[in-house]
């Protein structure tokens, strides 16, 4: 699938992800990644916490392949780690802007709570770069976070879905907002020439 165009990612996106990275991977895997992908300049010097361009998109696809690449076989659940760590640090540090500060969240129903905090990734993704193209999907029965315009599998083709990254990042947000752990699942990916990436949270009543 190829993407209408070439998107920046920002600072504070940027940021999010390398000392996710680093927190998982530790110094040495990701400046040995960082090297591999042309990204030298990020190494000891993280972009600063702002929503001024950091990236390409494609440098972002190449971050996430080197960082599969490099563990083999384990790196898939590599990925899902520093999605973890990656929102984990949202919370922490961009609370207010992803929109899930307070706690008002706890006094809502579960359905309710996993809708909350998918809008509000959503949200904080709109907020930092009006290109991105995502959204919420709930048909009554199914939740899903939806994006068209996915950094992860930018200009990659898979048989497989490759949003690793992703589905970490959005169950770690289904599990800060209910306290439970829901599966999630990427059913579409455009890696694979489907139109979006899909992330279905999975074991929902109705």
């Amino acid at each position: 699938m190829v993407h209408a165009e070439n998107a920046v990612i920002v600072n504070a996106l940027a940021r999010q992800a390398l000392t996710a990275a680093q927190e998982v991977m530790g110094e040495h895997g990701l400046n040995a990644v960082l090297r591999n992908v042309g990204l030298e300049r990020f190494i000891g010097n993280f972009p600063p916490n702002d929503t001024q361009p950091a990236i390409q998109t494609e440098d972002y696809a190449r971050f996430n392949q080197a960082i599969e690449e490099f563990y083999g076989r384990a790196g898939k659940g590599i990925l899902r780690r520093i999605g973890k760590a990656s929102f984990q640090y949202g919370v922490r540090e961009q609370g207010a802007l992803m929109g899930v500060a307070g706690a008002a969240i706890k006094l809502m129903p579960i359905r309710s709570r996993i809708k909350f905090v998918l809008n509000g990734m959503v949200n904080a993704l709109k907020k930092t770069n009006p290109q991105v193209n995502a959204w919420v999907e709930d048909d009554g029965s199914t939740l899903a976070y939806c994006e068209s315009t996915c950094a992860i599998c930018y200009g990659r083709h898979s048989d497989q879905p490759i949003c690793h990254l992703y589905v970490g990042s959005i169950a770690e947000a289904v599990l800060w907002a209910t306290e439970q752990e829901f599966e999630v699942v990427e059913t579409d990916c455009m890696a694979q020439g489907d139109p979006y990436c899909r992330f279905e949270v999975r074991g929902l009543e109705g």
